[in-house]
């Protein structure tokens, strides 16, 4: 059974009575867990162990968000999103990924999961991300976002500078996207430690300087371009196009 820690202090923001989270888990003991936590913050939840019994929940009920695990019986937590995605659904999606499943998680951000969770991971980030993806679900799906010829697609995290389609990373285009949200503001490598990998202690800080090193190398570098702009002893910011 994959553990789940759970930190001393929850979150302190309240959430919305009456949200409701459908788990999609097949190890029963860990889904349990992850329930009992979730309706201590006062979400309705609903188990699904396999993916036939997902579909079927999903068609009969709406849900405000879903933790979908990748590997299911009978019907794969890929499959679950790309099908929902295809027929028009859009309830957001927090894919649940053992650590090694790379492939995984890039073809889950490209048929529209909208953000993902490895094991162990902690219940207070769980409930942080899941947070955030309902929040940005209320908020509505800009169709891109663009600062200068700069473009990511939220949903599917495509990106493009100009006419060219750019490959990025999972984790890459998650910051890259953090940026472009942020256009022209100074952030902290705590401010932008904490967006992206949340509160997980055994993250450095200059995780941050590589994964900016690595955009660099993608949309500013072959462009000849310096748009992932260094301020010296602050952090890093997006530059805003010159008009």
């Amino acid at each position: 059974m994959v553990c789940v820690l759970k930190s001393a202090h929850m979150i302190e923001e309240p959430t919305t009575v009456g949200t409701s989270i459908l788990i999609v888990e097949d190890d029963e003991g860990l889904a349990f867990a992850l329930k009992r936590a979730l309706e201590e913050e006062q979400y309705l939840v609903k188990v699904a162990h396999d993916g036939n019994m997902a579909l079927q929940l999903l068609a009969l009920e709406e849900f405000d968000a879903v933790v979908l695990d990748l590997m299911l019986p009978f019907i794969s937590g890929t499959d679950i999103c790309n099908r929902l995605r295809k027929e028009g659904n859009w309830t957001p999606i927090l894919m649940v990924t053992a650590l090694g499943d790379v492939q995984e998680r890039i073809q889950g951000f490209e048929i529209g999961a909208d953000d993902y969770l490895a094991k162990p991971f902690s219940i207070t980030e769980l409930l942080v991300r899941i947070k955030a993806i309902i929040r940005r679900s209320h908020i509505g799906r800009p169709a891109l976002l663009k600062v200068g010829d700069i473009q990511l697609d939220p949903v599917t995290k495509k990106v493009w500078r100009g006419d060219f389609q750019i490959d990025l990373a999972p984790r890459e285009a998650e910051l890259l996207e953090f940026f472009l949200r942020r256009p022209g503001i100074v952030l902290t490598r705590k401010t932008i430690l904490k967006g992206i990998w949340g509160s997980n202690p055994t993250v450095a800080e200059n995780i941050v300087d590589q994964y900016v090193g690595h955009l660099r190398r993608k949309i500013d570098r072959p462009f000849g371009c310096n748009d992932l702009e260094t301020v010296h002893c602050l952090g890093y910011k997006l530059r805003m196009p010159h008009h």
